[in-house]
């Protein structure tokens, strides 16, 4: 029975959420998994006209009958977290079950501290981070002297973990930051008020999720940031801590490789960034202005207007590549009715070569111009289509025309916000 990877294919707020709200209510989802990220993510929802965010809990806790996961690859904020739930139940919402893995690290509010001071002594070489802790928390796991869920339920080996990190960090803070201290006692008294809301949820996730499957039951991975954000397939430096990538799920969620069955990349039919970094097909014209005023691209965890550029194909074959895409879900098809003639990136200039495929290193990316070829838009109203046949022709072209250009075939395109606004054009 299947597992499902649902991802993003260029650097985020790409719709993960429409697509994968779609999945869970066309076929029974037994379990909604995140397996990278932090607090630093965001997914949009809208359901019946009401719009949901979710950040930390994966968008499957919006699903009747879905135990939502977050696995051990994902840093976790307690504070985040139960601010999340909170503000869901205030709104009536009825949730699903949560589990979380005692192998996840923990977020503690130094790392929020290290991250946002970090952010400002780079000045002009700032990375563009939400500043809410996830790199320093992941640094520390990789250096090993990180915080995982399973060490809040013994203060002892809390407090010998804490003093080992803080030992690091303080020098960094009081001497090269000239900032306070931080008291380990603080930061033991901040983790352990949340022992007891938290213990029930506390799970081994990977047996967990290999049993479910063994059972035959369907279990949708939820991607949080994208390819392009990956730190290592990404536009490093400009990129997040973790592996948003389809591979880095298997390490993620303590799943092997062979039980995954689908891999759908979901992609906008223009292209947004959120932060600093290369971004070939960036527009700083009226275009742009109006991509970014239509589509409504605010960041939906940071609140930071999102730059925006047309669709780029180069970028999409990579993300087809990388992370062996089954399929793509196009999402926002519907803000595009307003132009006459659509630019597509077909491919990139650099120092007077053409590229059809991603320039290997961080300087060719940066200095990639890119190559358009042009389709006549539909100047019409589309977010009332349900079928494939009901769009313009000339949105049928366009669409055709991505398929092609993105080496993977399009299983459904996204005509506006809500869950009913979704044409599939390869069941």
């Amino acid at each position: 029975m299947p597992a499902i990877v649902v991802l993003g294919a260029q650097w985020g707020d790409e719709g993960k959420g429409k697509a994968t709200d779609l999945l869970a209510t066309t076929d029974p989802i037994d379990y909604v998994v995140r397996t990278s990220g932090g607090h630093n993510a965001g997914h949009t929802i809208v359901i019946n006209g009401e719009k949901y965010a979710t950040h930390l809990l994966p968008s499957g806790i919006l699903t009747p009958g879905a135990t939502s996961v977050i696995a051990n690859g994902v840093v976790v904020s307690p504070e985040a977290l139960f601010r999340e739930l909170d503000g869901l139940l205030e709104r009536g919402v009825e949730i699903g079950g949560l589990v979380v893995s005692a192998n996840a690290h923990v977020i503690a509010s130094y790392h929020s501290t290290i991250d946002k001071v970090t952010e400002r002594f780079l000045g002009k070489n700032q990375i563009g981070t939400t500043g809410r802790g996830i790199g320093p928390a992941y640094s520390d796991k990789v250096n090993r002297y990180g915080v995982r869920i399973a060490d809040l339920f013994d203060e002892k080996i809390l407090r010998q973990k804490i003093e080992a990190a803080l030992d690091v960090r303080n020098h960094l803070l009081t001497k090269i930051y000239n900032r306070r201290a931080i008291e380990v006692d603080a930061v033991v008294e901040e983790l352990t008020a949340y022992v007891d809301r938290l213990r029930p949820m506390v799970a081994d996730t990977s047996l967990l999720l290999n049993q479910a499957l063994d059972r035959g039951q369907t279990v949708l991975f939820e991607g949080a940031q994208a390819t392009m954000l990956d730190v290592d397939h990404g536009t490093y430096p400009f990129v997040t801590s973790s592996s948003p990538v389809a591979g880095g799920v298997c390490t993620g969620a303590g799943i092997g490789p062979t039980r995954i069955d689908r891999v759908i990349g979901v992609i906008k039919a223009y292209t947004t960034r959120v932060g600093a970094g290369p971004f070939p097909t960036e527009l700083f014209d009226e275009d742009g202005v109006q991509l970014q005023k239509l589509g409504g691209e605010i960041g939906v965890s940071t609140g930071r207007t999102r730059r925006c550029g047309w669709y780029d194909a180069v970028v999409a074959r990579y993300s087809s590549r990388v992370n062996g895409l089954t399929d793509y879900f196009l999402t926002k098809l519907d803000i595009l009715g307003a132009w006459e003639r659509i630019p597509v990136c077909v491919a990139y200039e650099i120092d007077g070569v053409r590229h059809e495929e991603m320039p290997m290193t961080q300087t060719e990316f940066h200095h990639a111009t890119p190559i358009y070829e042009y389709f006549d838009g539909w100047g019409t109203d589309i977010s009332g289509c349900r079928s494939f046949e009901e769009l313009p022709v000339n949105a049928q072209r366009y669409v055709q025309a991505l398929e092609e250009l993105s080496g993977t075939k399009i299983w459904a395109v996204g005509v506006g916000p809500g869950r009913e606004q979704t044409v599939v054009v390869n069941p």
